[in-house]
């Protein structure tokens, strides 16, 4: 199969170029060959690590972590052990925000306009204003 050029691995992967270069630099793409006229060429299945990549990365993935994941190997958590510790993460994440969520509901409930004359008043719903 023929190599891609920068622009067709970007539009195809949905990323701009400069992604491209940055994974390039930090070593989640491999270097790519390059064309007589100094074009980068990418291997056809760079889009694919490309996605998989960026899906790693919705799910709350850091670039490092990916990078691990991509390494793989068998000293090294997989995918299964990496996602059982993300998913503590993000129920964590969740369990705070639905506390942020009760108490700005009851900041409107008690009619809350002013952020000082709420902290004076004993039915003040925002945690650690009111004695």
């Amino acid at each position: 199969m023929n190599p891609l050029r920068t622009g067709e691995v970007a539009s195809a992967a949905g990323v701009n170029r400069e992604t491209l270069r940055y994974y390039e630099r930090v070593g989640l793409l491999a270097r790519p060959e390059r064309s007589l006229g100094g074009h980068r060429l990418y291997p056809r299945e760079t889009v694919t690590v490309i996605r998989v990549i960026k899906a790693a990365q919705r799910l709350g993935f850091a670039l490092d972590e990916v990078a691990d994941l991509l390494a793989g190997g068998s000293r090294r958590p997989g995918l299964r052990d990496r996602a059982e510790v993300k998913l503590g993460e993000v129920e964590a994440r969740i369990a705070d925000l639905e506390v942020v969520r009760d108490t700005l509901r009851a900041a409107i409930s008690a009619g809350c306009d002013d952020l000082m004359i709420c902290s004076h008043t004993p039915a003040c719903p925002l945690p650690g204003i009111s004695s």
